[in-house]
């Protein structure tokens, strides 16, 4: 029997099997790439089959934001780290309502775990969630195999080991270009969260919203109010908000007409506008720039950035596999690049010159991440603080 820890660490039994003991316990599970890569090892989280687009996150921590993370809806989450599950989950630190990825990858997964406040086994909250996953394969190759080769799908089964039967069912999976995926994760009814007596009122349309953007807006003073991306222009100006924010999301932008013509005309209201990830790329297709898929994607807590109104460079938490076009941007006279991706020079950021609009590519507020580029909420903040002011104050004869 292995030892957990310290008296107190958990409310867990002080005792419990070794990892090593649980790994042979497991079923064998099979990971199937669509390019007919084959990698075989344990099955963890619910049993069954599911299929996705591979993709890798290389963060260190954070896993349990990064699997609640909607915008991954629809992906086959491989862990870069080696290490997976061993501090467990802990109520309130989910990003959504649900576990969001479509499968797990991960090299050592840890049943036996160890944190102050846990509330639970990582392996216990994918099985409620009905998420299947596959361990004790080799994530460095596997990482390097999608670096190499690109995006694809895959499939994780446990159920199922005849690899012909396995194929016909991954072939049957749609391909994340041209999926549309957000009305599967955007909230069905407003609803509002913050003071009442806040000194801003921010409309949120959501298409796939992590909650810690909710918490940055509600932390600078403002009421937030969640409307469904099927909500009209109409609908959303007549809660008369002083700024509205195009939150983050999954699937394909370019798949996405009915919101690129919404975001269009929320850029026409004149209101202060910012935009996280999908919303930056909503916000570049509205304004004529096309968006076009990565050979595979930004995933993780580690991606820098520079910010080219200041100088400044910033660490950054990114999940997006789409990207806006450069050469769009750069023809673009009304559009003004604000931050470049430093490792592959993709466009993280771009400002209208004529109206308080801008957008990043990445995660502003982390969760997993770091703080480096929380300024931009004060920056939304302070937009609307001026719209706000300019509006009150009285024209000269």
């Amino acid at each position: 029997m292995c030892l957990l820890g310290r008296t107190g660490v958990s409310s867990r039994p002080k005792q419990q099997p070794c990892a090593t003991m649980l790994v042979s316990q497991r079923p064998e599970a099979v990971l199937l790439l669509a390019d007919g890569t084959v990698f075989r090892g344990r099955a963890i989280g619910a049993m069954g089959i599911t299929t996705g687009e591979i993709c890798f996150n290389t963060g260190m921590t954070g896993y349990q934001e990064v699997f609640s993370d909607p915008s991954y809806t629809g992906q086959i989450m491989t862990m870069a780290s080696p290490h997976i599950g061993n501090y467990g989950v802990k109520t309130g630190e989910e990003e959504s309502g649900r576990l969001s990825i479509a499968g797990l990858v991960v090299k050592k997964f840890s049943q036996v775990w160890s944190r102050p406040g846990g509330t639970g086994s990582l392996d216990d909250h994918l099985r409620e969630a009905g998420v299947v996953g596959i361990s004790d394969i080799d994530t460095r190759k596997l990482v390097r195999h999608i670096r190499d080769h690109g995006h694809q799908n895959a499939l994780i089964s446990s159920t199922e080991m005849d690899l012909d039967v396995l194929r016909t069912k991954l072939a049957e999976a749609p391909d994340m270009a041209g999926l549309e995926l957000s009305s599967r994760v955007s909230t069905r009814s407003p609803y509002e969260v913050g003071p009442e007596d806040a000194a801003f009122k921010v409309a949120l349309i959501d298409f796939g919203v992590k909650r810690n953007i909710e918490r940055c807006l509600v932390e600078r003073g403002c009421r937030v109010r969640v409307f469904p991306m099927v909500s009209s222009l109409t609908e959303v100006l007549d809660w008369r908000p002083d700024g509205i924010l195009l939150s983050n999301g999954p699937g394909d932008p370019g798949a996405m007409p009915v919101s690129v013509a919404l975001v269009k005309e929320v850029v026409a209201s004149g209101l202060p506008v910012f935009g996280i990830c999908l919303g930056h790329q909503l916000l570049a297709e509205s304004l004529g720039m096309r968006t076009e898929k990565m050979h595979h994607g930004h995933r993780g807590i580690n991606h820098p950035i520079k910010d080219l109104t200041t100088g400044r460079d910033e660490i950054t938490s990114q999940n997006h596999g789409f990207v806006v076009k450069r050469s769009d941007a750069e023809a673009n006279p009304t559009v003004e690049i604000t931050h470049v991706h430093l490792n592959d020079g993709s466009i993280a950021g771009i400002r209208l010159k004529d109206r308080p609009v801008f957008s990043v590519q990445y995660h502003p507020e982390a969760g997993p991440g770091p703080y480096d580029s929380r300024y931009l909420f004060d920056r939304f903040v302070d937009q609307m603080r001026a719209a706000v002011s300019a509006k009150r104050t009285p024209q000269n004869a």
